[in-house]
Formats: structure tokens, sequence, C-alpha cells
């Protein structure tokens, strides 16, 4: 889950990262007030999860509560790269700034370690820096059983040739960051620019942070940051419900019993959907092991409800849940839908493999249910998925 920028602040205020004062409003009228708290004159920043705000015009300095009124207004409801602010944060103007810098902490997946990133060059583009200056940038290592000692902090201090001035100041912000990204079960927490300002202090000006969602059993906190104005509704249903719902632009629906076995369905049902008009799947949906009727027929509810939806591929393989459990869970959500007054029109293309799957088959087969279709390859299923989709 990513956060917004005045959300990354708070989570650095919390931890004791330093932070300029900074206030989220939603209208301009309350720019006013927020501004005289401020002091008067205060940064008005669009939030946005996308980069180039500046550039696109919005972040504006207002000069006065009254000027903070004015640029709120100006930049609320902009478009930025496809994203309309609907937020605005007025943030404490910085004393004067000497230099800039980049830190952050990010999971590094191919190397299955973390890895610490800082750069004396910061206050832009970093994937800009890597490319064209890589030696400024300094990747560093990071055990997950030692963290970011003082030391380590040293380490990525002189790797990345921050002045001596500012050296002690940062190393204290790298061990404190650090335990930000372990506390709040990070994935990358990023400073840019962390700046040295006029009197001296290294202050983090923006931030950026991504949350693990897998975390989010121990972080309930983390539930009431994510920005459910932006999220899609058979995402949220589906998480209402416990499903793991991913909405795609296609239009087969895909319910499988694996993470693994529901990446191959998309991987099978794209390829057979070129020779069928371009057909795409429309989701990933894993029911893990518990295919019982009520999470069968909550997953049919889901796909169903998207209109995209124009055939529901269920491709199980039994293993702990045998494929009898599934074809008994089929038959009866399919009755669940009906008596919730589920209009169900949709046909259903269904592979079963694995641990019972004749039993399973069979009963598919004695149900006799009109929008139920067998077929036993996973390709071939795939591919009479796709051509139902684009008969419709």
């Amino acid at each position: 889950m990513d956060l917004f920028e005045y959300q990354a602040r708070d989570l650095f205020a919390k931890h004791d990262v330093p932070v300029l004062a900074g206030e989220v409003i939603d209208t301009p009228a309350a720019a006013r007030e927020v501004a005289e708290r401020l002091g008067g004159k205060a940064v008005v920043k669009a939030q946005v999860k996308v980069g180039g705000r500046g550039k696109a015009g919005g972040v504006k300095l207002a000069s006065d509560p009254d000027d903070a009124v004015a640029k709120a207004e100006q930049i609320l409801g902009m478009d930025i790269k496809g994203h309309t602010v609907h937020k605005v944060m007025l943030a404490e103007t910085a004393p004067e700034i000497a230099a800039e810098y980049y830190v952050s902490y990010l999971l590094d997946r191919a190397n299955r370690t973390f890895l610490a990133m800082a750069s004396v060059e910061g206050g832009m583009d970093i994937e800009e820096v890597a490319a064209t200056k890589p030696e400024a940038l300094a990747k560093i290592p990071v055990d997950a059983n030692e963290g970011v000692t003082p030391e380590k902090a040293r380490e990525i201090v002189e790797a990345a040739k921050f002045p001596a001035d500012v050296a002690d100041q940062i190393a204290d912000i790298l061990v404190t960051l650090w335990k930000t990204f372990v506390a709040e079960d990070a994935l990358l927490v990023e400073v840019n620019p962390l700046a040295k300002v006029a009197d001296g202090r290294v202050l983090a000006l923006d931030g950026k942070v991504s949350l693990d969602a897998n975390a989010e059993f121990r972080q309930p906190e983390h539930e009431a940051l994510e920005d459910k104005d932006a999220a899609d509704p058979l995402e949220a249903a589906a998480k209402a419900k416990g499903l793991n719902y991913v909405k795609l632009d296609g239009e087969v629906g895909i319910i499988g019993n694996g993470a693994g076995l529901v990446m191959s369905t998309l991987d099978v049902v794209a390829y057979a959907g070129e020779k069928h008009g371009e057909v795409k799947p429309a989701n990933f949906l894993d029911i893990g092991g518990g295919a019982s009727a009520e999470v069968m027929a909550n997953g049919l509810e889901i796909i169903l409800g998207d209109p995209a939806v124009k055939s529901v591929f269920v491709n199980v393989f039994g293993g702990i849940t045998a494929c009898d459990a599934v074809a008994n869970g089929i038959v009866q959500a399919l009755e669940l839908l009906h008596s919730r007054g589920e209009d169900v029109t949709k046909p259903l293309v269904v592979r079963l493999d694995g641990n019972n799957a004749e039993e399973g088959r069979r009963i598919l087969t004695e149900a006799n249910h009109p929008l139920i279709q067998q077929v036993d390859t996973m390709d071939g299923a795939a591919e009479r998925a796709a051509e139902l989709a684009a008969a419709k």
C-alpha cells in the first residue's frame, strides 16, 4: 500500500524522523486556518501518488493565509498524470535550503536482502541519477538480522560521500529511518529531498512510503491509511469477504486455488485470447484451499458483478481440498446465488484435476447445470473460456 506524502510525513514524525509541521485539507477554505497555525506562509502541495507534482503546478508557495486559500483552490481538482487532486498538504516553509540529498530503504527481492540507497544528488528523479550517474548513488545491502546500527549508518554515509558537516545528523536519521521501516512493516521508505537548511539542520522535506499489505494482521492501524476513494469497488468488496482478488482489464473471469495456478491461468487465457479478438483475463482470484460453497459463491458473486466479464474459467487442482468438494461448492454456489436473487447468466468453464478429480467431474455432470461446461485440460478450458467471452 503506497501512502500519500502527508501520511508519510505523519509516520516519520511518529518515529522522530525530523520533519516540518504540516496538515492536510480537502477544501480551499480550510487553508486559511492551517496557514495561520503554520505562521502565515506555507507550501501548498498536491497529494497524489505520482511524481512530477512540481512541474505540473501542484506545489506552490503561499505568502499569507489568503494566498494559501487561493493556492489551494488552484491545486484542488487538478489532474496530474491522470490523478485528480482531492487533498492538499500545507507545510511549514523551510529555511533556505543549502543542499538536497536522497536516502531510502527498500526490499531487494532479486538479492533476497534489504538495500540502503543514498546520494548527495537529491531533489530530482533518482532514476535519472541512477541511469546517468550511477556512481552518485550508493547501494549498501542491509542484513535483516543486524539492521542499521550506528556503525552501518556510518558506512552508508561514507559510501554516499555525505559532507562532514552533516554526516552525524544523517547517520542518526538513517538509524531512525530504519527503525521506522521495521516498525511499520514497510517495503520502501524514501526521503527526497533530505535537505540541509540554512540553520544547519537536516530535515526530511518529502517522503514516500510503501507498506506491506501482507503484514496488515499485525498493523491494524494501517487500515485507516488506505485510500478508499481510489479503491476499485470490486476489490473493496472482495477484501471485505476475505478474498485475494485483483481487478484486471479483460473479459474472462478467473477463479483458481493457489496463487501459482492462478498466475499460470492468467497466462494461458491471455495466450488463448489472442486468437479470439484479444480477449484477456478479467481478474486474479485465488480462493486458496478452502473452496467451500460460501467461498465459491462469494468469488463468483464478485466476478459476475464485473460488467466486463463475459465468461468464467474455474481452474482447480485438488490437493488439500479435493475436487469433489470443489464441485459440490460450485453447484451449491450457483444455488446460493440464485437464492440471493442473483441472475447468473454467464457461462462457467470448469477444469478439475488432482485429488478426486474424477468424482468432481461426475458431480458436475450429474448436476447438469446449463451454465457449466467441463473441459479436461487447462489449455482447452482456457481456449473455450476465451471463445465464449468473444461470442458475447
